[in-house]
């Protein structure tokens, strides 16, 4: 009883500790849980030899098991180098009469820790425990060895023995003065990170999270990705550069996890080796629970092995893997594969792998939204799916087929040189192996050309994966795009048109710091911020932004469109001039013709009764000169009414200046004539023969031949044009003409305005002389309206816009018009009309008969 007793005390303070250790230090729970991660990929580096027997291999007809456990991510390793080696052997053509098989580098590929290489030969099916190391190595047998660089690299010091590394293309291996005899047979990333940037403006993801290692690799990479984003437009939140010792790493952890857990940015983007810190802090986010879409290369493919289940699209990845070719042989291979006549119990790994590794038929009808969660195995059953091979898998089943080449063409020149003494396949020179396998140019099965010198392609292509996870550290690997970078920039990136996420659904999350400026709106940076941090103000007046969001400056719309109220699309102007169907139009334009009429009549009358004293007494040769003027300037009115023409707009203000100075020339020769003739009292020979022979006339050609003179130069210099008006009338284009030379229009008002100011003062010094028929009176109170009606017309004028002017100048023109005829001839015709009997002489006779 005290036993149990003290049992149980101890295992709740046990409990107590690891709940309390939970709650105050994140790491040490994660580091416990994360003891219960099965798949071992902390040390998943392969490494194989392969060798040559002189003899065929037989038909294998039976295994011999040893009891080592190879994790589900390096048993597609051995897939591939089964598959490989059968498939060379069963090749007549490489390596004729000859047997290729491979060992493994101790300690690299099994769970256990030894220091003896197992060889695989086929010849008594078993696996032969040599001594790598410690022997004596009397040929010169290529290694493979992969995916980590950093293992590669330890086994290359001091060692002349060539190796092919198949895991992802490193620059470091590139250096041949450190690494004489290592060859990569992976492709360079020349086009990853516009691939990348591409996939971010397809998804509008400009805000991004930036985990790198702290090496040179990871700085270089920084360094390029930021010119691509500054090209593209999409910036860094943060940038987490995570330290390669694990020491400094713990000291730096919590910061690296507030800053990923407090930024908005919700893609982040990783780019480092695997097997480091780096891979650590990408399992400690997942545990603590990092919501974030993470973009990363083909070798992250890795699952979280949470043990919550969650189908949230933030829990997954998106890989970019070099495209290759279907590898057809291979599927049907690993559907059709005998796990028993291989010397390794791989069957409890198998199921796992392969769901990890396969991808969903294109053309499945198959939904997320119906998966069950307590039957995981079983949904993946029901579904039927394309075995897709890794990237570092691909690399691998090209690296045995250049050593494949290499050795066949060393067999070769030992025939060639007949070199009998050695036995067939066994090499010695080390230079000789390298110098072949480095120069290595073939086509693979798949019909891909494989060039061991030359690993940097321009054109290759990327295939993008999502990762799909599932419980119990299941999970499946979508193809959701390709990339081309050799097409045409508006076809390098193909997103599937029925793209579905890993939620089952097709919303894209949005990684953005600032809302999207929708359209009608433009940005508007913000001080000492990033550039993708922004604003979003109303575009300016007659100013659209019509795409779909984020522009920098909005467009403004043509002189014959205008922007809708929203501000998003600019709609075609209405034309608009003040035409004869217009209300005012129509007014004007009648009201100028019944004055022209009008003016006929009193013009007709005056002709009638020219015999009359009240005609002979005012100079019927005047009063019908300017009845003349007046019908034309009641007529000129007419040219600004209507669709303006070249003509029309040539015609309308010169024809105004010339008309109206004749008109008021006529009045003030009418003046002159009165004052002559009433102030003259005893007048000699030479001013009454000037009355007789009609001398006043001379003014009016004088003062019309000088307003057309400032005509002829204001058309010479500056004349009128067609003109469109955008500004007056929201939505419309309103057509007017353009006076060309303001100058010239104000100075051609001035010089009328300058004649009827002469002309009102003059008549005004005669209003008072005595005569029954004097017109002095009426022609400067004719005048006064004239000049009335001008003045009022420059403020009036100046302060409208658009067809209004163009109504102001014409009623202008009729009102001053009407003003002479109304305030000169009216009442005459009132006396002949209407009181014939006042249109005699009385008491005083006409002095002078003109």
């Amino acid at each position: 009883m005290k036993n149990l007793c003290a049992f149980t005390i101890s295992f709740l303070l046990l409990k107590f500790s690891f709940i309390l250790c939970s709650l105050t230090d994140p790491s040490c729970f994660w580091r416990i849980q994360n003891n219960e991660d099965n798949d071992g990929d902390f040390r998943r580096d392969c490494g194989f030899v392969l060798l040559i027997h002189d003899e065929p291999i037989d038909e294998i007809s039976n295994s011999y098991l040893i009891d080592f456990r190879i994790p589900e991510r390096r048993y597609e390793f051995f897939l591939v180098m089964f598959f490989a080696t059968d498939e060379i052997n069963r090749n007549p053509y490489l390596l004729p009469n000859m047997s290729l098989i491979f060992s493994l580098i101790t300690g690299m590929c099994e769970d256990t820790f030894g220091f003896l290489e197992k060889e695989y030969s086929p010849q008594n099916n078993s696996w032969h425990l040599i001594n790598y190391y410690c022997g004596i190595q009397t040929s010169c047998d290529v290694e493979l060895t992969g995916p980590l660089w950093t293992t590669s690299s330890k086994l290359t010091i001091n060692s002349r023995i060539p190796k092919v590394f198949f895991g992802p293309f490193n620059p470091n291996l590139s250096d041949h003065d450190q690494f004489p005899y290592v060859y990569q047979v992976a492709t360079k990333d020349t086009c990853l990170l516009h691939a990348m940037a591409s996939l971010m403006l397809h998804f509008r993801w400009t805000w991004i999270g930036l985990v790198i290692s702290d090496d040179d690799q990871g700085i270089q990479f920084l360094s390029d990705l930021r010119e691509e984003m500054k090209r593209h437009g999409i910036c860094l939140a943060f940038v987490n550069m995570i330290p390669g010792t694990m020491q400094i790493y713990m000291t730096r952890a919590k910061i690296y996890d507030k800053q990923i857990m407090a930024s908005s940015a919700k893609v982040v983007m990783i780019y480092g080796e695997m097997n480091s810190t780096l891979e650590v802090s990408f399992r400690r986010w997942a545990y603590l629970g990092a919501q974030r879409i993470w973009i990363t290369t083909s070798q992250w493919d890795v699952i979280t092995n949470k043990k919550d289940f969650s189908l949230d699209f933030f829990h997954g990845t998106v890989t970019f893997a070099h495209h290759n070719n279907d590898i057809a042989k291979f599927s049907n291979f690993v559907q059709i594969i005998n796990t028993s006549i291989y010397p390794i119990d791989i069957s409890q790994t198998m199921q796992k792998w392969n769901y990890f590794n396969c991808s969903i038929f294109k053309n499945s009808n198959s939904k997320m939204d119906h998966f069950i969660l307590n039957n995981t195995e079983e949904w993946l059953a029901l579904h039927k799916f394309n075995m897709a091979l890794s990237e570092e898998g691909y690399n691998l089943y090209n690296a045995v087929y250049a050593v494949a080449y290499t050795y066949h063409e060393l067999v070769l020149q030992q025939v060639d040189s007949q070199q009998m003494e050695k036995p067939k396949g066994i090499f010695n020179d080390c230079q000789e192996v390298a110098s072949l396998l480095k120069t290595r140019v073939f086509t693979n099965p798949v019909g891909e050309l494989v060039n061991m010198n030359h690993r940097e392609n321009q054109c290759a292509e990327y295939d993008i994966f999502n990762i799909w996870n599932f419980p119990q550290g299941l999970g499946i690997k979508v193809k959701i795009g390709s990339y081309f970078p050799c097409l045409s920039q508006s076809q390098q990136l193909h997103i599937s048109e029925d793209l579905e996420w890993s939620t089952g659904g097709t919303s894209v999350p949005t990684s953005m710091c600032s809302e999207t400026c929708t359209a009608g709106f433009r940005k508007t940076h913000q001080q000492q911020t990033a550039d993708c941090c922004f604003d979003c103000a109303h575009c300016a007046e007659n100013e659209v932004s019509n795409e779909t969001a984020d522009m920098e400056q909005c467009v403004r719309c043509p002189d014959d469109k205008y922007a809708n109220v929203q501000q998003t699309h600019c709609l075609q102007r209405a034309i608009s001039f003040l035409a004869y169907e217009d209300p005012l139009g129509m007014a004007l334009g009648c009201m100028a013709l019944c004055f022209s009429a009008l003016t006929v009549l009193v013009l007709f009358t005056f002709v009638k009764y020219k015999d009359t004293p009240i005609v002979k007494a005012n100079n019927c040769i005047l009063s019908y000169i300017l009845l003349i003027f007046l019908i034309m300037c009641f007529l000129c009115s007419l040219l600004f009414i209507g669709h303006p023409n070249q003509a029309t707009c040539l015609l309308q203000q010169t024809t105004f200046g010339i008309f109206f100075t004749g008109a008021i020339s006529t009045v003030l020769a009418k003046t002159i004539t009165v004052v002559m003739a009433f102030k003259l009292t005893t007048p000699g020979r030479r001013m009454r023969g000037m009355l007789v022979t009609g001398a006043p006339r001379l003014v009016i050609l004088i003062c019309t031949l000088i307003q057309l003179v400032f005509c002829g130069i204001w058309l010479v210099i500056s004349p009128p044009f067609i003109d469109r008006d955008i500004q007056s009338e929201h939505g419309k284009t309103i057509i007017i003409c353009n006076k060309g030379s303001v100058i010239a229009f104000h100075f051609v008002l001035g010089y009328l305005g300058s004649l009827a100011l002469g002309s009102f003062t003059v008549a005004f010094l005669a209003r008072n002389l005595p005569d029954r028929f004097n017109e002095a009176k009426f022609l400067t109170f004719s005048m006064l309206v004239f000049c009335s009606v001008w003045i009022t017309f420059l403020p009036v004028y100046h302060s409208t816009r658009g067809k209004i002017m163009v109504v102001v100048e014409v009623f202008s023109i009729l009102a001053s018009s009407a003003g002479l005829l109304g305030c000169i001839f009216v009442p005459k015709c009132y006396v002949i009309l209407v009181r014939p009997d006042s249109n005699f002489l009385q008491k005083y006779k006409a002095k002078f008969r003109y």
